[in-house]
């Protein structure tokens, strides 16, 4: 009787044993067991450095593990499994492949959100009313960016070499640098020319800042109230001179026009004529 009492008792601790190292493996690898937990999937192009329980973050913190990986011809799908109920996450979400390092390094999912946060929203992600254009739901499916190193920098650089060969992409870059140095050399051309023309215009420049500053002067000058009275003064004078002459032509004119003063002169002149012959005979 005592024999079966301790066989029991070492089969229960055995048993125990294997429950507790069970869930301390699912523990480990970011699991639980509990209704708390729902999932989404995330479709990557490439699926590098994922595995079944690579665990999965929100801002560096692990809020649940890769679940299962699948692929297609167009996409890899992994399920993620979130652990906690209540992770309200604000849409647009994407899931980034990272590792500690450029370099390399064990690789998880960082879940991105870039929408705004809506303080009065009181839905859960696993509510039967969850908002799908709101916030990310269950059963939702995200767009993933796959992970970025060196190996992958260096395939797309050589990528983009093999293109831009098969391209004549690197051919057409020097056309259009020779091109350009064309351009450039036509365009020192221009403007030697230009600095010829504008030295060759320099002293009509300077001519027209003379004639400038003299026109400025006389302005100047004639803004002045004491020159103003002089030209003024000069003015009423010319007049009254004119008009003094004026009167003098019509005198002079009556004086050629009137008939008895030509007539007397005639005879005056004749008269001189004729004493002068008398004064040369004698």
């Amino acid at each position: 009787m005592r024999r079966s009492y301790r066989d029991a008792i070492v089969g229960f601790s055995l048993l125990g044993g294997v429950v507790i190292f069970s869930g301390l493996t699912f523990w480990l690898k970011g699991l639980k067991l509990s209704r708390e937990t729902w999932a989404i999937t995330a479709n990557f192009t490439d699926a590098t450095g994922l595995s079944e329980g690579t665990p999965v973050t929100f801002r560096g913190i692990q809020i649940g593990n890769v679940q299962t990986i699948t692929f297609s011809a167009k996409d890899v799908q992994a399920k993620i499994r979130i652990n906690k109920n209540d992770l309200v996450l604000f849409k647009p979400i994407k899931a980034k492949i990272e590792t500690n390092s450029l370099l390399g390094g064990d690789a998880q999912v960082s879940l991105i959100s870039e929408g705004d946060p809506i303080e009065t929203l009181k839905i859960l992600p696993t509510d039967k009313d969850c908002m799908q254009k709101v916030i990310l739901c269950k059963g939702d499916s995200i767009k993933g960016n796959d992970l970025t190193n060196i190996s992958k920098l260096t395939g797309d650089l050589n990528k983009f070499i093999n293109d831009a060969e098969n391209k004549k992409i690197i051919s057409k870059m020097v056309s259009s640098i020779e091109q350009f140095d064309s351009t450039q050399e036509n365009l020192d051309e221009l403007i030697r020319l230009t600095k010829l023309e504008l030295y060759k215009a320099k002293p009509i420049i300077n001519d027209l800042k003379r004639s400038a500053s003299h026109i400025n002067n006389i302005l100047s000058s004639i803004d002045d109230p004491e020159v103003l009275q002089d030209i003024k003064s000069s003015t009423s004078s010319i007049k009254s001179f004119t008009a003094k002459m004026d009167k003098i032509s019509d005198k002079v004119e009556e004086i050629v026009n009137d008939d008895d003063l030509r007539n007397a002169l005639k005879d005056a002149a004749i008269g001189v004529g004729k004493l002068f012959n008398d004064i040369y005979k004698n």
